[in-house]
């Protein structure tokens, strides 16, 4: 039997489900108590495997504090259905995919602390050069 491949808009709200609920400490065992699921849906969730219903996002919404739109913002644009005039700018899943992660999310916390700001600086500076973007913007 075919592996079924999730729907990419399914696996973009399931990362930002994700991002949010690792953002507020969030387990997936508590998430999962407070919507009356097991932490295994909320995985399923998560990975964009099972879809969310719209109820449930609505809940989902309310439980991490968030609007609805939160969820879709960056999402990626299904081929064939931007309206006329729509930008045509690639979306940074990259970025949610990563600050969706446990190692990105506390990169993305450890760096929010540090207060200097020629310190931030710096470190972006030297990730740049680690990977060979510098000036790559």
């Amino acid at each position: 039997m075919a592996t079924k491949v999730p729907n990419p808009t399914d696996k973009y709200v399931g990362s930002r489900v994700r991002m949010r609920r690792l953002m507020l400490g969030m387990s997936q065992g508590v998430l999962a108590d407070q919507l009356g699921l097991t932490f295994q849906q909320v995985q399923k969730y998560e990975k964009g495997t099972n879809r969310i219903s719209a109820s449930r996002l609505q809940e989902m919404s309310h439980i991490l504090r968030v609007p609805i739109s939160f969820f879709f913002d960056g999402a990626p644009q299904i081929a064939g259905r931007a309206g006329k005039g729509a930008a045509q700018a690639p979306s940074p899943v990259y970025v949610t995919d990563f600050l969706a992660s446990s190692d990105g999310h506390a990169l993305m916390r450890a760096f929010a602390r540090i207060k200097d700001s020629a310190l931030r600086r710096s470190i972006v500076r030297f990730v740049e050069a680690i990977v060979g973007d510098v000036g790559d913007d």
